[in-house]
C-alpha cells in the first residue's frame, strides 16, 4: 500500500511551514521512498538505530497479512482495527526481542495472533459476567443493528469474495481461524500451529473439518478467488498507519 501523502508546504498545525521544515518533510519522504526496496530485516535494524519513521514501511507491507490473521479470531471489524493498532505498537515496543533467525511477518503473526485470541477471551468473559448478572437484557434494535452489514460488508457482497467470507463466519470459531489462516491468508501449517498453540495434526484435522463444513458447491464457485476476500482496503490502511505512528512519536517523546 501506498506511502502516507505529505505536503511539505503545510506544517502539522495546517499553517504554512517555513522552509528548514520543508525541506525537513521532503527529506523523510525521500527516505521512506528509498528505503521501500529494502529487505524486512535491513528496515528493523534501521528502526533499531533511531529511525523509527521507516515503522510505517513495515506496516504498510504487512497490513494485509495482519488484518486477516485479526479477522480470523474476531468478527468485530472495529475491534480488529484496535488489535492490529495494538500489535504494532507491541512489536515496536518489544523490537529488539525479534530474532531473525524467523521472519518478520512470522514474528508480527504471532504477536497479532495473541493480542486478537487475548481480546476474544476478554470479550467471552465479559458477556459470561453480563449473563450472570443478568441487568442487561439485549435491546432488539441494537441486535438488528448488529446484523445489518456496513458498507464494506456490502461492496464485498457484490464479489465472489463476499460468498467466501459468509460462508468462512458461519463454520465454528476453531475450524475458521484455521482455514483464514491456512486458505486465505497461507500460513503454513508449522506457522498456524505455532501460532495457535496447537500440533500440526490438529491443524490439518481442523482445516479437513472446516473443508467439510463448506459447501462445495460454493468452494467450487469461488476458486482462486480466495485471495480477494477479507481485503483490507487503502483507507483503512492509513488510518492504521497513522494511529500506530502517533502512538510511536508520543512513546518517543515520553521516553526522551
Amino acid at each position: 500500500m501506498p506511502l502516507l501523502s505529505r505536503v511539505p508546504r503545510k506544517g502539522d498545525n495546517g499553517r504554512a511551514c517555513n522552509q528548514t521544515e520543508c525541506r525537513d518533510s521532503n527529506e523523510a519522504v525521500e527516505t521512506l521512498t528509498a528505503a521501500t526496496s529494502l529487505s524486512d530485516a535491513d528496515i528493523v535494524a534501521r528502526v533499531r538505530a533511531g529511525e523509527s519513521g521507516l515503522f510505517e514501511i513495515l506496516m504498510r507491507r504487512h497490513n494485509q497479512r495482519v488484518y486477516r490473521v485479526a479477522r480470523a479470531v474476531l468478527k468485530n471489524e472495529s475491534e480488529v482495527e484496535d488489535v492490529m493498532q495494538q500489535a504494532y505498537v507491541n512489536a515496536f515496543v518489544h523490537l529488539d526481542q525479534f530474532e531473525e533467525r524467523a521472519q518478520f511477518s512470522t514474528w508480527l503473526t504471532r504477536i497479532t495472533l495473541h493480542e486478537a485470541l487475548a481480546r476474544r477471551r476478554r470479550d467471552v468473559a465479559r458477556a459470561a459476567v453480563t449473563a450472570a448478572d443478568g441487568d442487561r437484557i439485549g435491546d432488539p434494535m441494537e441486535t438488528l443493528s448488529a446484523l445489518q452489514p456496513d458498507p464494506e460488508q456490502q461492496a464485498y457482497a457484490r464479489e465472489l469474495g463476499g460468498v467466501l467470507e459468509s460462508a468462512v463466519d458461519a463454520l465454528p470459531d476453531a475450524y475458521r481461524t484455521v482455514f483464514m489462516l491456512r486458505e486465505i491468508e497461507g500460513l503454513s501449517t508449522g506457522e498456524t500451529a505455532a501460532g495457535l498453540d496447537l500440533g500440526e495434526e490438529a491443524v490439518k484435522t481442523r482445516l479437513h473439518r472446516a473443508r467439510a463444513m463448506l459447501r462445495r458447491t460454493i468452494t467450487d464457485q469461488l476458486g482462486g478467488a480466495a485471495s480477494a476476500a477479507f481485503h483490507f482496503h487503502a483507507i483503512r490502511c492509513d488510518r492504521v498507519v497513522a494511529v500506530v505512528l502517533a502512538a510511536i512519536r508520543q512513546r518517543t517523546l515520553d521516553c526522551s
